[in-house]
C-alpha cells in the first residue's frame, strides 16, 4: 500500500511500515513538514496514497471538501502512544482495512475502536 505519513507521527511507523513491504513518505521526505492540513491532503490525494494522521482536522476538511479521496487514518489516543504501539495497531488492522481503504474512506483506529466511515464524509 502506499502510506503518506503526517508529521505529527515518527519516522519508527515509516520505518516499521516500509519493513513490512509498503511504499511510505513521511511530510517531510518531500518537504511538505511545515504545510498546511489542505496541502498535504492534497499532495496524497495526487500521489494516491493514504494519508495517516493523528490529527482530527482532517476529518473537518474532508466533511467540508466532499471529497471521496484520499483514505485517511487517524489515530486517536486513549493514552500515550508510541510509534512502536501506533505500527502494531495498523499493521494488525490492515488486511480488512484494505478494501475501505483502497474504495476511499476515513479510519479512526484506537486500541478498542475502529471505525470506517465511507467518502465522501457528509457534514
Amino acid at each position: 500500500m502506499r502510506f503518506l505519513l503526517d508529521n505529527n507521527l515518527s519516522n519508527t511507523l515509516a520505518t516499521g511500515l516500509r519493513e513490512a513491504g509498503h511504499d511510505v513518505l513521511h511530510v517531510r521526505d518531500v518537504e511538505l513538514g511545515a504545510a498546511d492540513d489542505t496541502t498535504v491532503l492534497g499532495f496524497a490525494r495526487d500521489e494516491r496514497r493514504v494519508l495517516i494522521s493523528a490529527d482530527t482536522d482532517f476529518g473537518g476538511i474532508l466533511a467540508r471538501s466532499e471529497l471521496d479521496s484520499p483514505s485517511v487514518i487517524l489515530f486517536r489516543r486513549e493514552g500515550g502512544r508510541r510509534p512502536v504501539e501506533q505500527l502494531r495497531l495498523l499493521l494488525a488492522n490492515l488486511d480488512q482495512l484494505a478494501e475501505a481503504l483502497k474504495d476511499g474512506s476515513m479510519i479512526v483506529l484506537t486500541d478498542r475502536l475502529v471505525r470506517v466511515r465511507k467518502l465522501p464524509l457528509i457534514p
